[in-house]
């Protein structure tokens, strides 16, 4: 969630306009005299050019989407108005497990992980099947950054095969693509 003065939570679409508003008030300054220099004109244009071509490529595959921290906090939001934001929170959770070099929090990442999301009844439990469950359950014996890979793949197709689909048709994501 994008996050805006005061800590209010605003919607990142709210928070791209607010942007858009900011820079036209800085390129109106420069046009009353207020020199900023020509090539600040060049580089915000060219900044609002990358930002409006990323949201267009998150239509072009779920990878694209991923790649994209604006675009994680566009489908995170949406995923929030759906009531199924835990699969992205696990899916970024087992990314960031990933990284960990520390055995020991290695270990302990993993018990936190598979509490939060994995067992049954987890307070944000993904909606995986019993045996994946299980093989998750049984690789915590051993923690390796890979004991979640096969949640983590299964929990991804669900979010790309449905939440994908449906974030690409949601109004939040259509005002997007015409303001790009």
């Amino acid at each position: 969630m994008c996050r805006g003065l005061a800590a209010l939570p605003i919607t990142c679409l709210e928070r791209a306009k607010d942007l858009k508003t900011r820079l036209g008030i800085l390129l109106h300054k420069t046009e009353l005299g207020h020199k900023i220099g020509s090539s600040s004109k060049l580089q915000l244009s060219s900044r609002q050019r990358d930002s409006s071509h990323e949201v267009l490529e998150w239509r072009e595959s779920f990878d694209q989407l991923l790649k994209s921290k604006s675009g994680v906090n566009a489908f995170h939001t949406f995923l929030k108005t759906e009531f199924s934001e835990e699969n992205l929170d696990f899916w970024l959770a087992c990314e960031d497990f990933k990284k960990t070099r520390s055995k020991t929090k290695l270990a302990s990442k993993a018990n936190k992980i598979f509490e939060e999301f994995v067992q049954s009844e987890a307070p944000r439990e993904v909606n995986i099947d019993h045996e994946t469950r299980e093989i998750t359950r049984k690789n915590l014996s051993g923690a390796t950054s890979t004991c979640f890979n096969e949640a983590q793949a299964k929990t991804r197709t669900l979010m790309e095969k449905d939440s994908y689909p449906r974030f690409l048709k949601s109004a939040s994501y259509q005002d997007m693509t015409k303001q790009a």
